[in-house]
């Protein structure tokens, strides 16, 4: 039996709203934002809780890890988005619970009361039963990911410019990166253009040859949810990057330094000073909780089998949408893709599908448009898969920027991002090359950071995230320790 939990007990927005239905909104991403904004005129009461206080623009993330943008760029406080909609109150923490039952969730080790509940938690990374491998290979799905990645490679580059050991440089200036979905071509594209171009003026002895990408995937191709000729059309880009497709491999072990990656021909050790992981998702773990609680169906990822209207069986005052739920009921019977539009079409219906139910109005039915799919490569290339109308190059490139822009919240951010990008094609320049997260910065000591790997095997800064901490602690602890005490006396 759950513990005892405390009502939280909050004023509503506004008076007018003390007795209107209250729709409690989990999740501040794509679905969770456009569900706010769906019921800004209906009459009912909306708290929205997250465990961040800002909207990620996820798609854009491996531009954070390049330094191509910065945080503030792809990341909006959520009360600036819907803080100031007047039936909404934006609350900070996690929904550990629910309780369909008495219709409350649990929520920072309290009660709360709903009358329509709405989960768009979103997901994760998986790494297929090898959770080891993420302090290896980071993953890409939160804001710290993007920057983690980014101080690796540009720690990798600042290392390799001060070694006059040409093999360590290699294996310094070596990247690889696993999955050749969307995320892991833009991300293998991006970080060809950072290493082997855009810091050519930077760093002197940096030899853009001694560049190596890598990048694994299980399939035949990259792009596999994509036509076949874009497919060829990416590979093809890629490639001129210099970036290495290594097809048929599964990653078998990983140790700092070193991948290993099992292929037809036999098994593969890649020697990299930087591995990144964009290989697969998990849904969020409330899906889990949800299917405890109320016996719900999950499909083989444990994503939340859902109805038309996106509730769930047997409690049609609970909706799922986005990522974390798995909606099968579309003309072709595949369910909703994962990504930004299918989210966002999602949370705009089950908005307006509650304020028809609070207005007693007719219900709306959910129709997905499929506006297609994309993938951008380099500075001015991109491929995209429009409704069977398919593009390549800059006027790909083009496309993928308007569709990126109109999902972006803020005009401010669409603005900022424009110029910075025209800046980018024409410059080659980043604008967010800042090496920060160093552990004895964060402490403010005079002590040096762990060592970054300079060859396979070695760095604990990659095999153990917390030595560096540690080292800076124990060089603290070393320094005063001789000093005189302060007593009460």
């Amino acid at each position: 039996m759950p513990g005892e939990h405390f009502f939280l007990e909050l004023e509503p927005p506004e008076e007018r709203l003390r007795d209107a239905p209250h729709v409690v909104i989990v999740g501040g991403g794509f679905a969770g934002i456009r569900a706010c904004q769906s019921l800004a005129h209906a009459d009912v009461r909306i708290s929205l809780i997250d465990k961040r206080n800002f909207n990620l623009f996820q798609p854009l993330l491996y531009q954070v890890a390049t330094g191509l943008v910065s945080r503030g760029d792809v990341a909006t406080p959520l009360r600036q988005l819907v803080g100031r909609q007047r039936n909404v109150q934006v609350l900070l923490g996690e929904v550990t619970e629910i309780q369909p039952d008495t219709r409350q969730i649990v929520f920072n080790s309290r009660a709360f009361s709903y009358d329509h509940l709405v989960l768009a938690t979103g997901s994760g990374s998986t790494y297929f039963g090898h959770e080891e491998w993420r302090t290896f290979a980071p993953p890409m799905k939160i804001l710290e990911h993007a920057e983690e990645i980014r101080r690796r490679l540009l720690m990798a580059m600042e290392q390799a410019e001060q070694t006059p050991d040409s093999d360590a440089r290699r294996f310094l200036q070596t990247v690889v990166i696993v999955g050749g979905g969307p995320t892991g071509c833009e991300m293998a594209g991006a970080t060809s253009e950072l290493m082997r171009n855009a810091m050519r003026r930077e760093f002197r002895q940096l030899d853009p040859a001694d560049t190596r990408i890598v990048l694994v995937d299980p399939g035949e191709r990259v792009l596999r949810a994509m036509p076949e000729p874009l497919s060829t059309a990416a590979q093809t880009s890629l490639s001129a990057l210099g970036v290495e497709c290594l097809f048929h491999g599964r990653v078998q072990a990983m140790q700092p330094g070193e991948v290993t990656v099992s292929t037809p021909d036999g098994e593969r050790r890649l020697q990299a000073a930087t591995v990144i992981w964009t290989a697969g998702v998990r849904p969020s773990h409330l899906g889990r909780k949800l299917s405890e609680a109320t016996g719900c169906d999950t499909d083989r990822a444990g994503r939340v089998i859902v109805e038309p209207d996106f509730s769930v069986t047997g409690h049609p005052e609970i909706r799922v949408v986005g990522d974390l739920c798995s909606y099968s009921h579309t003309r072709d019977g595949k369910p909703l893709p994962g990504m930004a539009g299918p989210a966002t079409q999602a949370g705009g219906f089950v908005g307006r599908d509650i304020a028809a139910i609070v207005a007693g109005n007719a219900r709306p039915s959910f129709s997905w448009f499929d506006f297609g799919s994309m993938a951008v490569l380099d500075r001015v290339d991109a491929v995209a898969d429009l409704r069977g109308l398919r593009f390549s190059g800059g006027i790909g490139w083009l496309l993928w920027a308007a569709a990126h822009l109109a999902f972006l919240h803020g005009w401010e951010n669409r603005l900022s991002l424009a110029l910075k990008w025209i800046v980018v094609v024409a410059s080659q320049s980043r604008s967010s090359m800042l090496l920060t997260g160093m552990p004895s910065q964060h402490m403010g000591l005079d002590a040096p950071d762990a060592a970054f790997p300079m060859a396979p095997g070695a760095g604990p800064s990659i095999a153990d995230p917390g030595a560096a901490l540690r080292a800076a602690m124990d060089h603290y602890a070393k320094s005063v320790s001789g000093l005189p005490q302060m007593t009460n006396e």
